[in-house]
């Protein structure tokens, strides 16, 4: 099975799509039976649908969510909403044939997040624990304190999987609530696009700083080379924005990543500049670090605060979106710190100066 390859002839070499993509980007490797029934899928002209009929849910059902097939395959679905796949028809987006894949392997994320995730506490105790929480022993220390260049390269290598199209999951936020939270959300997320200023925008800057460090920064480059639970962490944000039932989870998962960033951003700058990156390899993370402390307040006070005023049966999911983001960026840093307190590489691919690669 082979994707169409989109045609280039008109390009010029080294050129970019206008949305960031490299416009020689490949069609991402099926991990499985899962992500391969997806990308066989998606081969045709749409409709479409889906593979085994009613065999294609018990297939699901007998695998892991946690997978590496599982993840890839809901994350090539989701792709459909966001920047697409090379070569893909856009009209893919809403066909019921791959709705239907998507929903089967959603349900199973969803459960083993939920079970994973366990009791939540109520919502200011869950806000109080992210305040306090110090995250010492996660990615962001140990590349301070005693990562080396290659690791750091593979931290940006994992999260260029979000970080190139930052804020766009939570655009579905958007028309899902409304007044005060709503307004608070939309200066939140200017922010994020570079309130008015393209060039300010957090995914460019991203790119600039992948690129300081050696990195192609075209969006979707690294796909192959990005493990699953780098994947689950950007698959929950998109679960949680396309569906208006999970909107409180959306929230909360949102507030986390504010909550969080100002200190592991401060980590991540001075470990970059330990490294040796430029001024563009450490704006993206210093930026965040004055800009999310500012976001923080918003997304607690005028986001969480007005909607549950609102609507107050919103609490517990935004809780739940908490705890759920906690859950997933825990095993992601497992996943990391594990590899490389064994001198492995974290990536399915090893960059070249990584152990394993080919420099």
């Amino acid at each position: 099975m082979a994707l169409r390859t989109p045609d280039t002839t008109t390009q010029a070499p080294g050129s970019r799509e206008p949305n960031g993509q490299a416009p020689n980007r490949q069609a991402p490797r099926p991990r499985g039976p899962l992500s391969g029934a997806v990308l066989d899928l998606l081969s045709a002209e749409p409709p479409g649908t889906p593979p085994d009929g009613p065999g294609w849910e018990a297939a699901v059902r007998r695998g892991d969510p946690w997978s590496e097939d599982h993840q890839l395959a809901l994350h090539l679905c989701y792709e459909m909403h966001d920047r697409g796949l090379p070569g893909v028809h856009a009209g893919w987006e809403w066909d019921p044939g791959l709705l239907a894949l998507r929903s089967a392997l959603e349900r199973p994320f969803l459960a083993a997040v939920r079970a994973e995730t366990g009791p939540v506490p109520p919502l200011d105790e869950a806000v109080d624990r992210l305040l306090t929480a110090s995250g010492d022993g996660g990615p962001s220390a140990y590349l301070q304190s005693e990562g080396e260049r290659w690791q750091a390269r593979e931290y940006l290598v994992h999260r260029s999987v979000y970080h190139l199209k930052e804020a766009d999951p939570q655009l579905w936020l958007l028309p899902r609530i409304h007044g005060p939270a709503q307004a608070v959300l939309m200066t939140v997320v200017f922010d994020e696009y570079g309130a008015g200023r393209p060039e300010n925008a957090h995914a460019l800057l991203f790119a600039r700083m992948m690129a300081d460090l050696g990195l192609e920064p075209g969006y979707g480059h690294y796909l192959d080379a990005v493990p699953a639970p780098a994947l689950a962490v950007v698959n929950l944000m998109t679960l949680f924005g396309l569906h208006r039932v999970l909107r409180g989870a959306a929230v909360g998962q949102f507030a986390a990543i504010e909550i969080t960033s100002p200190p592991g951003a401060a980590r991540l700058a001075a470990a970059l500049e330990r490294l040796g990156a430029g001024p563009d390899g450490t704006l993206f993370y210093r930026e965040h670090v004055e800009a999310d402390a500012v976001h923080e307040q918003l997304v607690r006070r005028g986001v969480i605060d007005a909607l549950t005023a609102a609507e107050p049966g919103l609490a517990e999911d935004i809780a739940f979106g908490l705890a759920a983001a906690g859950t997933v960026d825990d095993r992601f840093a497992a996943h990391l710190l594990d590899r490389w307190r064994a001198g492995r590489s974290s990536l399915r691919s090893p960059l070249p100066d990584g152990p394993g690669g080919s420099r």
